[in-house]
């Protein structure tokens, strides 16, 4: 006779999960008791299980070394409810209507979702959560609504059950629900890049959300509110999560197996002297980053801008991009296990394979070749993969698009500099050319170009973008554009340019020339940044969108780099 243990264990050893993918992992973060007991109530975890979601508390520590592998296994994070925040965090003295605070636990709430905003995890927060979440991207909160709020408030700290409603708030869209309310701290100014996405009667804010990034929060308590059968909006606000939970599951598996590559990073350009990319400094691109948004390659360029081209001032020109370069080459001596160099295609592959990133290098501004073709040997030998051939200015090779036309286009120097480039196997790349510039390249190279970090003037007419006629063009002859991600070139009002913004001229430009002919250049650390993907770390909110859009894995591929890889490749080949 099976006994009530074999019989479980046959349960458990007979399961098989349901499809392809498992329930997405939402991280809950625990209360904190007197007795110093990490808990959290069972509502939270039966709401995330019954959303669809695989519910992990997550104990109050403080160690950033244990939350990092923690949530490194999240796909999701739900910061729950709870105590006063202290207002020191907020550099504020606390006021006689505070209640007990718990240093310890905001500490550690801070550092999670810290941690897991840092990583793009889809974040919800629930009435502590948040306030902490508006506390964290710089809001402000009530230290008590009575003592602070202007207009006479609502009672929000009901005694009935908590599985009871007590008042109502108007939604975004204008509707009113009703919901329980169990506080007396609220948020007071909604922190920048967010908007308010409810309100109570008496003007207290109720629930808000981030513009372009999947973090949104509620003030009331919609775990008591989920079994309610007429509660729909509890089941949606945690259907939200479990949503774009599962999404994020998706993005960072694909990430893992695909090679994800920026064309394009300026990183050398703002470090005076040494520096160090194993480490989070002042820049947009470094190693910690590309980790946490699981970017697997990234050019960086020796940026030299357009000055005087005197015999002096071209010496000049060409020492500074070695120097860049070099100080490019020397990241590898100082950090050997996290990266390493790459030439060719087949060595990002490798990299990946040993669980190191890769750093590629590129020379903007063909000013560094001066006059001399043998300069071009000497940049090939350095490892320099493509070369942007002008930069804000003429040069002696061709006509800039913010330029005079001093040559029409292409000069006759610069049209050896493109067969010579053709012949060594360096990549041409006619980001920031004329446009006629851009038709002689494509007239003069037997190989196919790159835009490294352009956009659509379509969508936003600025010189720097490509016209619909040179997108397509640049397509037919087998080149890649690259989505530039600086905001002047993404939205007329750049204050305003959005990830959003972003992902409508990405799939402008797959409608022009394919998906088999664009890519990612973001231009960071060269003043590129969105609202909503403002750094490495946050690349892979634009695989979350595309995933949302209906995106294929294989057109991610293509995307993500291998379609410049496939130039790149070509034009190896093609060298003698």
């Amino acid at each position: 006779m099976d006994s009530m243990l074999n019989r479980l264990f046959k349960k458990v050893d007979c399961f098989i999960p349901r499809g392809e993918q498992t329930p997405p992992r939402i991280g809950i973060s625990a209360n904190h008791t007197e007795a110093g007991q990490s808990c959290i109530a069972d509502n939270y975890v039966k709401a995330v299980l019954k959303a669809g979601g695989a519910p992990v508390v997550i104990p109050v520590i403080t160690d950033i070394e244990a939350l990092t592998a923690l949530v490194e296994g999240l796909d999701g994070l739900l910061m729950s409810g709870g105590g006063d925040i202290n207002p020191l965090f907020l550099q504020e003295e606390p006021i006689p209507q505070l209640q007990d605070v718990d240093t310890e636990r905001d500490t550690f709430d801070l550092i999670l979702l810290r941690l897991a905003t840092n990583r793009q995890l889809p974040v919800m927060g629930i009435c502590r959560g948040h306030q902490l979440i508006n506390v964290a991207f710089g809001g402000s909160v009530y230290q008590d609504i009575y003592a602070q709020h202007a207009e006479t408030a609502l009672k929000h700290s009901q005694r009935m059950p908590r599985n009871q409603v007590s008042h109502t708030v108007t939604w975004e869209d204008g509707h009113q629900i009703q919901v329980n309310s169990i506080h007396h701290q609220a948020v007071h100014e909604v922190a920048p890049e967010f908007i308010a996405t409810a309100t109570a009667p008496d003007g207290i804010n109720e629930g808000m959300r981030h513009v372009e990034k999947p973090i949104f929060s509620v003030q009331w308590h919609p775990e008591y509110l989920f079994e309610a059968e007429d509660d729909s909006v509890s089941r949606r606000i945690f259907g939200r999560l479990i949503h774009w939970a599962k999404r994020y599951q998706q993005a960072r598996q694909i990430h893992q197996r695909i090679i994800t590559l920026d064309s394009h990073t300026d990183t050398p350009m703002i470090f005076p002297g040494q520096f160090n990319i194993g480490e989070k400094g002042g820049g947009k691109v470094n190693l910690p980053f590309m980790e946490e948004g699981l970017i697997d390659a990234v050019f960086m360029v020796a940026y030299i801008p357009q000055g005087p081209r005197d015999e002096l001032s071209l010496e000049k020109a060409t020492t500074y991009a070695v120097e860049k370069l070099d100080e490019i080459k020397r990241q590898e001596l100082i950090n050997p296990t996290r990266m390493g160099l790459a030439y060719t295609p087949n060595d990002i592959l490798k990299l990946k394979q040993k669980q190191k990133k890769a750093i590629l290098m590129g020379v903007e501004n063909g000013y560094a070749i001066g006059k001399k073709l043998s300069n071009l040997s000497m940049f090939k030998e350095m490892g320099v993969s493509y070369i942007t051939l002008c930069h804000n200015g003429d040069n002696d090779i061709c006509d800039s698009a913010r330029g005079k036309g001093e040559w029409n286009g292409l000069s006759p120097f610069g049209r050896e500099v493109v067969k010579e480039m053709n012949r060594l196997g360096i990549m041409i790349d006619l980001s920031h050319a004329s446009e006629k510039t851009f038709y002689d390249v494509l007239e003069c190279s037997t190989q196919p170009v790159i835009a490294s970090h352009s956009a659509a003037k379509a969508l936003c007419d600025h010189p720097r973008n490509l016209t619909d006629e040179q997108i397509v063009a640049l397509a037919d002859r087998g080149g890649v554009i690259q989505l530039c991600l600086y905001k002047g070139f993404i939205n007329q009002d750049s204050e305003k340019a959005s990830l959003s913004d972003a992902i409508r001229h990405l799939e402008h430009l797959i409608r022009l020339a394919g998906v088999e002919h664009v890519g990612i250049g973001s231009d960071f650390d060269g003043d590129g940044e969105l609202i909503g993907c403002r750094a490495e770390n946050e690349l892979i909110n634009i695989t979350l969108r595309l995933l949302e859009l209906g995106y294929s894995e294989e057109d991610l591929r293509k995307i993500w780099g291998g379609n410049l890889l496939r130039v790149m490749d070509k034009v190896q080949a093609a060298s003698c």
